[in-house]
């Protein structure tokens, strides 16, 4: 039985982690943690996450659970994230991290631990994106040059960081398939007299309204047509069972890096 340990448990994501934990046969919920001063503090984490009784208090701190559980699941923060990462490499634990917004200085920072644990770390952790992130590899490759590229993501008004990880990631994806850099390429806002279209550019766009769970739309636009791709999620649930999906999958893997590409199989 992998022992599963979730981070941020009491939040919009780790709520429906601990909830969905015991659909999966040999995940086991047995820790959750918030941060310091949480009000729901001392409190058995199934009632909070609409499971019943389970016996497991919410701690205010990941060192309180981490020597019970063989795997940490993290949906929380940038700077929290990275204080678990700690913790679970000094423990000898495993990892799988859901958190976005990370810069390519913190991956970079977080490497060294990477050698030492089995992580799986992804933008999103939906079935339908990582499908989608394959698919657009061959599209962009087909169309090259002569399809201008831009991706639209839309998220709930309480999202921190923007474009959101998965924009990122596609756009990513699309820019390596056509030999691109990014860093150079990418457009993150339009206004005024900003001149013609380049060429290569990948427009990335935002949008922050209400409860939208996350919705991605990438268009390749042609001369006298346009193909759109669309992934829409209604429920968090999708990125919770694919966190635990990717938690059944990590037990027993050597140290390293993975992501859902990895998880399913997609390489």
């Amino acid at each position: 039985m992998i022992k599963v340990g979730v981070a941020g448990a009491a939040g919009r994501m780790g709520a429906r982690i601990a909830a969905l934990c015991s659909e999966y046969e040999g995940l086991q919920l047995a820790g959750a943690f918030e941060r310091e001063g949480h009000k729901d503090i001392g409190r058995d984490i199934g009632p909070l996450v609409g499971i019943g009784e389970t016996g497991i208090m919410l701690q205010d701190n990941i060192n309180k659970i981490i020597k019970h559980v063989d795997i940490i699941i993290d949906f929380t923060s940038i700077e929290s994230t990275k204080m678990n990462l700690t913790v679970v490499s000094q423990e000898g634990k495993a990892i799988v991290i859901g958190t976005t917004g990370f810069s390519g200085a913190d991956v970079a920072g977080m490497e060294p631990i990477f050698k030492l644990i089995p992580c799986v770390m992804a933008s999103n952790m939906s079935l339908g994106v990582n499908l989608l992130l394959k698919v657009l590899q061959d599209v962009a490759r087909v169309l090259g040059d002569d399809y201008d590229i831009e991706i639209v993501e839309a998220h709930h008004r309480l999202k921190k960081d923007a474009p959101s990880g998965t924009a990122l990631k596609m756009a990513q994806v699309i820019a390596d398939s056509l030999s691109r850099n990014l860093d150079e390429v990418g457009v993150y806002a339009r206004h005024g007299i900003i001149g013609q279209r380049t060429r290569k550019e990948i427009g990335i766009q935002t949008v922050r309204a209400g409860d939208i769970v996350g919705e991605h739309t990438v268009l390749f636009g042609g001369l006298g047509e346009r193909i759109e791709l669309t992934h829409k999620a209604s429920s968090r649930d999708t990125f919770a069972r694919g966190a635990l999906k990717a938690a059944c999958w990590l037990a027993g893997k050597p140290a390293g890096l993975y992501d859902m590409q990895d998880v399913l199989n997609l390489k």
